[in-house]
């Protein structure tokens, strides 16, 4: 009896994350929900950039790489070009919350039929730590050495409650990978996500609470007690919007 096995949805190539990282965590959910719904022959992923931006070399499905915050608009058209396909977009805080913040309202406002998976780890990943849309207010970044200060810098913005108010997004949710049962409760809502473009229900979104030891400057360990202590208090986990 198999107990546990790859996803059929990954392919054997090693990712290039970092010790502790969740995207690799958020990949698998993905392929894990695509192969389960038997649409892995039909599915399209878009990969952004940012730390996800060799997204295309895990997935065994056909991806399609996209300009920095410009997913949401390649996904469209390829939906709209193959109405019967599986699209979905796979974003950091800095593609999605910054450079891309028009193209995901204005996809949610269209309620356009395709699944965006945001990872939000508060800063940026790949380009060396910076202040982020998505960094808390007095955190420190290699932009933000003293903290992230209002007057200088806003507010973070949190991006489900904002999409939430959109009538087009039929579905967004905000989740964390920080432990076991909450990877299953965000399986769950990726799984969601991906049911109702199968439905042609519109657009969805599921924000996944993530890390990045790296340039939080803490270890794998300490960066789930770090999400649990600082992310999640300003990013409740939870649904905001279902249709």
């Amino acid at each position: 009896m198999i107990v546990f096995e790859k996803s059929k949805g990954l392919t054997n190539d090693r990712t290039h994350y970092c010790p502790g990282c969740m995207h690799g965590t958020s990949q698998r959910i993905i392929a894990e929900c695509l192969e389960e719904l038997n649409v892995l022959d039909r599915a399209v992923g878009i990969a952004s950039v940012g730390c996800s931006v060799l997204a295309y070399k895990y997935f065994n499905c056909d991806m399609q790489q996209a300009a920095h915050g410009r997913a949401p608009a390649v996904a469209t058209g390829i939906k709209r070009a193959v109405s019967d396909s599986v699209v979905f977009t796979l974003q950091g805080d800095g593609d999605l919350a910054a450079i891309g913040t028009a193209e995901i309202i204005h996809a949610a406002a269209r309620s356009e039929n395709i699944t965006v998976i945001f990872l939000n780890n508060a800063i940026y990943g790949m380009t060396g730590g910076q202040m982020a849309p998505t960094t808390l207010e007095g955190q420190k970044t290699t932009t933000t050495q003293a903290g992230r200060d209002f007057h200088r810098a806003g507010k973070p913005i949190r991006v489900c409650e904002m999409l939430a108010t959109i009538e087009g997004a039929t579905f967004v949710e905000r989740v964390t990978l920080d432990t076991p049962a909450n990877i299953r409760k965000a399986k769950m809502a990726t799984k969601k996500a991906f049911e109702n473009q199968i439905a042609g229900k519109g657009f969805s979104m599921v924000e996944m609470l993530t890390s990045c030891t790296t340039n939080w400057g803490i270890s794998p360990t300490e960066s789930h007690k770090w999400i649990r202590e600082y992310l999640i208090p300003h990013y409740p986990v939870g649904n905001f919007r279902e249709d």
